[in-house]
């Protein structure tokens, strides 16, 4: 039998340690296909997955940061596993009001997840209920970008007023055109009260529709544990929940870091095996923006543009997405 020089074993060594770190750099290469058991995120062999980013705030305000370069940077700098594309169904130049803009932003956003490998959410960000042109949309990303195991469906950001028997309507009339033409991607459906009334999921939850998790949302330094209990008590009775938007920040995305009250969250989301996503990638005077206005829009950023939470949700990607 040949002997293999110990040269060759460094060589093979270091072969396999680039292999495994570029397979933890490729999300949806490590874990293809998501699917959904139970109250849990799962990859494609069933076993169970937990989702870290950060969401890009609404296109329509901060279109700049909506770039190919800005993934890349959030996948390689940041350790993003998942990026949120937040298009904007309020506010001026929304997308009901131009819509080939608002696609001019998004599509370089999702066609960059898909490139670098990294999951990628396409939030339909409203407040507001608006069936029809919510189905026409998702129907034309289904049937665009369906075949990619990338692509999450989030069909309505944070409901306010609706009532969880009017959502869950919604929710069956959109995921079944995205069921026409995607069978299996993963679609998230908001619930009551900004995202927080996830007790009344667990009394009702949507019936006869796979790969479907509900969006639990919190501000840390608002939600404390009545919503973390809200959040376990929900998970306990088998609802998959999935944090779509978060932040250390007061529930009006202004006011006091609270890094305690994140902390508290994150561990909870990871003894529960909860994804979770971070806002926002924006430059508005604001504690939940995560850089200045001086910083470039593709990235990479410096520390001295990146601002105290930026920093903070920077190093919770990096400490769990290894």
């Amino acid at each position: 039998m040949k002997k293999i020089s110990k040269r060759s074993l460094i060589l093979f060594y270091m072969l396999s340690l680039m292999f495994c770190h570029a397979m933890a750099q490729d999300p949806v290469k490590k874990w293809g296909q998501l699917q959904v058991k139970g109250s849990q995120l799962c990859d494609q062999q069933g076993r169970p997955v937990i989702l870290r980013g950060v969401s890009l705030g609404w296109h329509n305000l901060w279109p700049r940061f909506y770039n190919k370069k800005v993934v890349q940077t959030l996948k390689q700098d940041w350790n993003c596993s998942v990026v949120r594309a937040a298009m904007g169904i309020m506010i001026e130049d929304n997308y009901l009001e131009n819509p080939d803009y608002a696609m001019k932003c998004m599509t370089p956003v999702i066609e960059s997840a898909i490139k670098q490998n990294v999951y990628v959410i396409i939030d339909w960000h409203s407040h507001n209920m608006k069936p029809q042109e919510a189905k026409e949309f998702f129907a034309r990303m289904a049937k665009k970008y369906g075949k990619y195991p990338h692509v999450i469906y989030e069909i309505f950001n944070e409901p306010v007023e609706d009532t969880w028997a009017d959502l869950k309507k919604y929710a069956a009339e959109v995921i079944g055109e995205i069921r026409k033409y995607d069978p299996d991607n993963v679609v998230l459906v908001g619930c009551p009260h900004w995202d927080q009334d996830i007790h009344l999921v667990a009394e009702s939850p949507l019936q006869g529709f796979d790969n479907v998790m509900y969006t639990v949302h919190f501000y840390a330094a608002t939600h404390g544990d009545y919503l973390r209990q809200r959040t376990e008590e929900a998970v306990k009775k088998g609802i998959p929940v999935f944090i779509s938007e978060s932040g250390a920040t007061e529930a009006s995305g202004d006011g006091k870091i609270d890094p305690e009250s994140e902390e508290e969250w994150i561990k909870m989301c990871e003894r529960l095996g909860i994804s979770w996503i971070c806002w926002s990638i924006s430059d508005k005077n604001e504690s939940c923006s995560m850089l200045l206005p001086r910083a470039t829009a593709t990235g990479p950023w410096a520390d001295d543009v990146i601002k105290e939470y930026g920093k903070l949700v920077k190093g919770l990607l990096k400490k769990y997405n290894k």
